[in-house]
């Protein structure tokens, strides 16, 4: 995947056309980030429109390398509480390993991601916290 071609699913992914940033993921695939694993669709959708209720979501993309099989980079993933996001509300949802966020609470994390692809599809996708 090359980096124009990314640049397309991350403009996808800001803009919150969640089946827009699907259409790159192959069937079958996994994400894994924060301690959790999603594996359909259906579920990576649910989470982040959930999410994204309590949650303005950016991702800035530092270092980028990528062949045919894969994708790996830095980047700065920031957040900025749209409205409070407790713990409570969190277990409720099912994700209590996330933290909270308050209102107007801005953080950014360094992460790394690693994509796997097929076939120029995303089979599998790694988020780690540096």
């Amino acid at each position: 995947m090359d980096r124009s071609t990314y640049d397309r699913y991350l403009a996808a992914f800001n803009a919150r056309d969640y089946d827009g940033v699907l259409s790159f993921w192959a069937e079958p695939f996994e994400l894994t980030f924060a301690g959790y694993r999603f594996t359909r669709k259906a579920e990576v959708k649910a989470f982040y429109a959930f999410f994204h209720a309590y949650a303005e979501e950016s991702i800035t993309v530092g270092a980028y390398v990528s062949d045919a099989r894969m994708v790996a980079m830095e980047v700065v993933v920031r957040l900025e509480g749209r409205r409070a996001l407790d713990a409570a509300t969190l277990a409720a949802a099912g994700f209590d390993r996330l933290v909270p966020l308050a209102a107007g609470q801005v953080v950014e994390i360094p992460q790394f991601i690693h994509y796997h692809l097929r076939d120029g599809k995303i089979v599998r996708a790694v988020c780690a916290v540096v």
